[in-house]
């Protein structure tokens, strides 16, 4: 008999059994869909080795006026500016305490109790003390005067944090170490942590994935909320805000040793928002604008977030906030949901989501400064973080599955959304985001999932909006950023940012479960069984790899008579470049094709390796029903 050639329909489908979707893909990991074909995804490394504190869940990168690329990250303890290969820590100073800190100390205990009247900390905050001296013993001056992580928060007045060297090497206090510090202790207290978790019933995602609106915003306070910051620039400085807290502002020019400053004591500053929930600088017309800002009422702030309020600046003003009639500052409050989600700058647009709809806001001059339009009820969004810009507009993620838009809203067929919806941890699905890798037309949603028992982003699912297919698969990442300022793609996991499809490697070893498998397919029609005696692959290798062995994947041949059988694997087989086909004996009535990533223990066949499919092939002869 001829050789039978499968050819597999481009994309994974988890919409119906294995066996509905015959002819096509079931399952993957890191792998996509380009011109058809199943290809490894691009490889990661380390951009720098520094790491940073706290899980980063934003990334902005912006250029100077000299041509300085900077790129701002924002984790859930701290806010950085990278420039070159340095971390720079720009995390405001939320207050500070001058002549007024004192210390107790107690003997074989590392442990120090600092008394600060009314300090505003809890618990996981950064301290900066200067001004001590000596607690008589080992706990020097140099151990106090530096900057430290809050361990405990004993009362209003008092907490404690680990005594340190100037190295990070923990202090143990002798019985010399009476405490006290002396008269001139002043404290610099950072912005207020948040939390890298989500806490049901204090905000959004309390409600079921696609039941009613999205969750519901009860007490809340700037420290018990999941930490998402926005950024935005303006000109070459830096704008940026935690979630349901203030506004804050970066000055190039101060130097990569300034910190941020709230916007409110910029010279100048003039009813400026205390509180928000996302800022963004509009594309043309040069405004900062506040989605959930505190109104103004009888000529003040109130302080007091309204999450359906859209306030904005003077135009070219970070500033003036005072609407007048000889400027183009103002607010409007949007009317259909309860709160809103999250905003996007588009195409010579602003979009905004709240629970229930999708507004487009858009620049038209004085006297109303911008047309707030209603564009569709009933397509929330899932997370502030789940929208992204492509070629093609604007993709989300809602409730109830992916939508576009490009002048009107689109629901975009999914062939893995039960897959995602019934796999999605939604106790903690406000940590979704979306991300763009334009280099290969790919629109990238990063979920967590239930299964894998986290309560962190642990999967993502890829739309090819060119060749409308999806994959699936399993990576751990926290916040992404597209090539453009930067060569490449740009990423956050376990405290490091990493160089997205950079080589072919997880970071200088090789890249773990990659794989891809195929739906049930039938050898034969009717009720006979086939006998498979060879299968010929079709696979590309390229990349770096140098071991004497060459590159090698896995093929394996999975097989079963009735859909309801478990899928016994029948055989295993090394491909390589010199594999001109592999002997098998299997007998079935359908079967399934797994390729993988080699897994038999020799990392240099998989080191710097890789791989494209082409078409398979099948010796096949027909035999019989038994």
């Amino acid at each position: 008999m001829p050789l039978a050639k499968f050819q597999f329909k481009a994309g994974i489908d988890r919409e119906g059994t294995s066996y509905t979707n015959a002819g096509g893909w079931f399952d993957s990991s890191l792998i996509r869909f380009r011109k058809e074909f199943v290809e490894k995804i691009g490889g990661w490394a380390k951009n720098v080795t520094a790491t940073f504190f706290g899980t980063c869940r934003n990334l902005f990168a912006w250029v100077s006026l000299d041509g300085s690329k900077f790129l701002f990250l924002g984790t859930h303890l701290k806010s950085y500016v990278q420039e070159g290969n340095v971390f720079y820590d720009i995390t405001p100073i939320r207050a500070t305490t001058t002549n007024g800190i004192v210390f107790a100390a107690t003997n074989g205990s590392s442990t120090i109790t600092a008394t600060d009247s009314s300090h505003g900390a809890v618990a996981g905050d950064f301290v900066t003390i200067s001004g001590a001296v000596s607690l008589g013993g080992l706990v020097t001056a140099n151990v106090l005067n530096q900057e430290y992580q809050i361990a405990i928060v004993l009362t209003d007045n008092t907490y404690t944090f680990t005594a340190k060297d100037t190295s990070g090497t923990t202090v143990t206090a002798n019985a010399s170490d009476s405490g006290n510090g002396g008269s001139g202790v002043d404290g610099a207290y950072q912005l207020n942590t948040g939390l890298d978790v989500y806490v049901q019933s204090t905000g959004w995602g309390s409600g079921l994935w696609g039941d009613g609106t999205f969750g519901a915003l009860t007490a809340l306070s700037f420290t018990n909320q999941l930490r998402l910051w926005s950024s935005d620039n303006f000109g070459e400085d830096l704008i940026m805000n935690p979630r349901f807290g203030g506004i804050f502002y970066w000055d190039k020019s101060g130097g990569t040793s300034a910190r941020a400053v709230n916007i409110t004591s910029l010279p100048g500053a003039n009813l400026a928002p205390t509180v928000g929930m996302q800022v963004i600088v509009s594309d043309t017309d040069r405004h900062v604008i506040v989605l959930g800002a505190d109104p103004i009422v009888g000529g003040a702030r109130t302080g007091t977030l309204d999450p359906m309020l859209v306030a904005f600046s003077d135009q070219e003003s970070a500033t003036e906030w005072q609407p007048q009639t000889t400027n183009t500052a103002g607010s409007v409050r949007l009317s259909s949901g309860s709160e809103i989600v999250g905003g996007i700058r588009s195409r010579q647009e602003t979009l905004i989501w709240t629970d229930t709809s999708l507004y487009s806001m858009q620049f038209v001059g004085p006297p109303l400064t911008f047309s707030v339009n209603l564009i569709n009820q009933g397509v929330g969004m899932i997370s502030p973080n789940a929208c992204i810009n492509s070629p093609n507009g604007v993709f989300w993620m809602s409730q109830d599955g992916f939508y576009l838009y490009n002048g009107s809203v689109q629901r975009v067929a999914c062939s893995v959304l039960s897959y995602v919806q019934e796999g999605l941890d939604i106790d903690q699905s406000f940590k979704t985001f979306a991300i763009l890798n334009k280099e290969f037309n790919e629109v990238w949603w990063f979920y967590p999932a239930t299964e894998d028992g986290t309560q962190e982003i642990s999967r993502y699912v890829i739309y090819n909006y060119s060749e409308n297919t999806w994959s699936i698969g399993s990576l751990v990442r926290t916040a992404w950023l597209d090539q453009d300022v930067f060569d490449k793609p740009l990423a956050t996991a376990s405290n490091y940012l990493y160089n997205q499809e950079s080589g072919q490697d997880d970071d200088g070893s090789p890249m773990d479960n990659v794989f891809v498998e195929s739906s049930d397919f039938d050898l034969n029609e009717g009720n006979s069984l086939s006998f498979i005696k060879r299968i010929i692959p079709d696979i590309k290798f390229y990349g770096t790899n140098t071991d004497s062995g060459g590159p090698i994947i896995n093929m394996l041949l999975k097989t079963r008579n009735f859909p309801s059988e478990s899928l016994s694997t029948n055989v295993t087989k090394d491909v390589s470049n010199n594999t001109d086909q592999l002997y098998v004996r299997a007998r079935a009535r359908q079967a399934v094709i797994r390729l993988q990533s080699d897994d038999d223990g020799a990392s240099g066949n998989r080191l710097g390796v890789q791989w494209r499919l082409g078409y398979t092939r099948l010796d096949l002869q027909p035999d019989g029903r038994r």
